[in-house]
């Protein structure tokens, strides 16, 4: 009786597989991790997961957070994670090269007329004359780690306000949250961070707010979504459904946070979505208002803007932060969304 019982359960396990082909989905495997951070720019991981878009994509995800972007590349490569959205960093850049990780897809974009990355100053800082991002000279300012997305606003901030990089001093202190202490208590003199964290430290007399990043880096491509060399290759189904299922939560976060085209309804509930995972300690309502007014546009359907890409990659190389020697092939495979 056992026997037939594991016979047929068996049969019913590979009708199950038949029909899911059937239907274009990948088949459930193992359980698969996206490595997120507590940022609301991951807004369409959490809203994708709690809205069970990756299961009706055939995905079986789990979230698995971080504090910089550094340590996620380093997951996705040795397995730890699947998939990742986050900034292209020095590291990721260096494991694509050895053939382990592949960009596929674009997120959080700096836009013109969208207030986008908020440069901060202390509030020492401020009182003393740092007013504006032209007089950074001589300053400190904040990043997680070298070749960090902080490292790239700064870079295209002193560029603009022909400022030497060497002459701000860059002070890499791994987290997020040893950036914000550091930047309340006046350790460092300043900082650019997503809005949805500089206007709660604005909102909470810790800093003040100096510039945007977008008036200096406009059409940025500040985070980008990864996967391992193996899965792009290999997986392209699960990768396709990834894709996917990322960017149906992608049109609900556009329609209420930036065009504003959902009801009031819709934002609410998205609203509720994503407090639980970000500015999870302050009231609701506060956090809903600071997700509203510092929402940033994420690229529909994940479509990369490889120019922007590309100059960071440019960067990274004038820096001697990777070797000269990776290429476009390696660095991306473009053959999931499109390019803008």
């Amino acid at each position: 009786m056992n026997v037939f019982l594991s016979r047929r359960q068996a049969l019913i396990g590979m009708g199950a597989l038949g029909s899911a082909a059937a239907f274009g989905l990948p088949t459930r495997a193992a359980t698969r991790n996206l490595a997120v951070l507590h940022l609301a720019s991951h807004a369409p991981s959490f809203i994708a997961f709690e809205r069970g878009y990756y299961k009706d994509a055939g995905l079986d995800i789990e979230l698995k957070f971080f504090e910089a972007a550094q340590p996620m590349a380093v997951a996705i490569a040795s397995g730890d994670a699947d998939f990742g959205v986050t900034a292209m960093s020095g590291g990721l850049i260096s494991l694509a090269q050895k053939d382990a990780i592949k960009v596929i897809g674009g997120a959080l974009t700096e836009e013109k007329g969208v207030t986008g990355a908020i440069i901060l100053a202390s509030n020492k800082a401020y009182d003393a004359g740092l007013t504006d991002p032209s007089k950074l000279s001589g300053k400190s300012f904040g990043i997680t780690t070298a070749g960090s997305s902080f490292h790239f606003m700064a870079h295209k901030i002193a560029v603009a306000n022909n400022i030497k990089l060497s002459d701000m001093q860059l002070r890499p202190l791994q987290k997020l949250g040893a950036i914000v202490g550091a930047l309340t208590t006046g350790q460092i003199d300043a900082w650019a961070i997503q809005p949805n964290v500089a206007k709660k430290m604005i909102r909470e007399g810790a800093a003040k707010q100096i510039g945007l990043v977008s008036d200096y880096a406009p059409d940025y491509q500040v985070t980008t979504a990864f996967t391992s060399t193996k899965n792009a290759a290999s997986e392209r189904e699960m990768t396709a459904a990834f894709v996917k299922a990322y960017s149906r939560a992608i049109a609900d976060y556009n329609a209420a946070f930036v065009d504003n085209k959902a009801d009031d309804a819709e934002r609410d509930a998205l609203a509720k979505i994503v407090h639980k995972y970000v500015e999870s300690d302050s009231p609701f309502e506060a956090a809903k208002q600071n997700l509203v007014d510092g929402a940033m546009r994420i690229n529909a359907d994940l479509a990369l803007s490889l120019g922007s890409c590309v100059e960071q990659l440019d960067w990274f190389k004038a820096e001697g932060m990777v070797k000269d020697a990776i290429t476009h092939e390696q660095l991306f495979d473009t053959s999931y969304v499109k390019t803008i």
